[in-house]
């Protein structure tokens, strides 16, 4: 008997200090997180069924603004609306520029045909990209004909925003395509590098942090492995390698199954240079979800020193301040 409740205290004196180690109780923060906008502000879509192959332009919702993902009125909008970073998707051209975009290929969004970085800038310029947008399976197509000439150029979003921050997500494993950038990165002012932050994954992702080692990126390819060691170690409040200088992407329902979340994650997490930032709820299907709607944001902490990713910063932002 004396033996069992030795063993029993011990357990419970082990777990009470889990507990105190990792609880947020203690803790608060202060802080309002950051609102990072996923392409800025656009048409947002069903997700039922959706795989990597859907075309989610002829899924959108019912259109309760005019702006379009990817375009500088949609980041304008974003910002505005209280984003205080901006994700946006590149492509190379074949005549050595790049543009925001977000598919591989043109023939979902735009009335051109192809693979994207197979065309050179102008080419890209004149397509419509707001072409196959429809909410009502093809009988109207709300966007077309005024999407013409939006597709920005990254030129374009460095010289109308240079004092706002951006995450840039490089959509290739083409080591060459990393050099490239790091060379368009690398020659805007040091001041303006500081605020972007490039993520991507493979080759291509590892050749511009070899060509910029100080700029600020997020390697796609350790993001699981940082969760799983951080799910077995996370409980000491050690932050394992995978998870330093980077973003620490966590879906909503998941994350108070975290070691220390909120508050006593984030601090361990700004400690190491990464941030937390809080996605959608995981369903899943492959693919997380951004914090879409006043119901989802209400599950969340109202201050946490992190970030929220959202894809209706229209929604979010102004509650967010509030």
């Amino acid at each position: 008997m004396r033996k069992r409740m030795k063993v029993l205290l011990a357990l419970g004196l082990a777990a009470a200090a889990l507990w105190a180690g990792n609880t947020s109780l203690f803790s608060h923060s202060d802080a309002r997180p950051q609102l990072i906008a996923h392409r800025g502000l656009g048409q947002t879509f069903h997700r039922e069924g959706l795989t990597g192959e859907t075309c989610t332009a002829t899924r959108i919702f019912a259109p309760e603004h005019s702006y379009l993902e990817n375009t500088i009125a949609g980041f304008r909008a974003a910002f505005d609306a209280g984003a205080d970073v901006v994700e946006f998707d590149i492509h190379p051209t074949t005549d050595g520029h790049f543009v925001v975009f977000h598919d591989w290929t043109l023939d979902c969004r735009t009335d051109g045909h192809g693979v994207t970085r197979e065309h050179d800038l102008a080419a890209l310029k004149a397509l419509d990209i707001g072409y196959g947008y429809t909410a009502d399976g093809g009988k109207t197509f709300p966007f077309r004909g005024k999407g013409v000439g939006l597709m920005p150029s990254l030129d374009e979003v460095s010289a109308t925003f240079p004092d706002r921050q951006f995450l840039i997500n490089i959509k290739s494993n083409d080591d060459e395509e990393g050099k490239r950038l790091a060379e368009a990165i690398g020659a805007l002012p040091a001041a303006q590098r500081k605020l972007i932050t490039v993520y991507g994954g493979g080759g291509a992702m590892a050749a511009y942090a070899a060509a910029l080692p100080d700029a600020p990126v997020l390697d796609t390819d350790g993001v699981k492995r940082c969760l799983l060691r951080y799910w077995v170690l996370g409980w000491s409040g050690y932050v394992p390698q995978n998870c330093r200088d980077t973003l620490f992407m966590l879906p909503a329902n998941i994350a108070p199954f975290v070691w220390g979340y909120p508050d006593r994650l984030a601090a361990r997490l700004k400690a190491a240079n990464s941030t937390l930032v809080l996605l959608g709820a995981y369903d899943g299907s492959g693919f997380s979800s951004g914090v879409d709607d006043i119901e989802a944001l209400a599950d969340l902490p109202a201050r946490f020193d992190g970030a929220i990713w959202t894809n209706r910063i229209d929604r979010i932002g102004p509650k967010v301040k509030q």
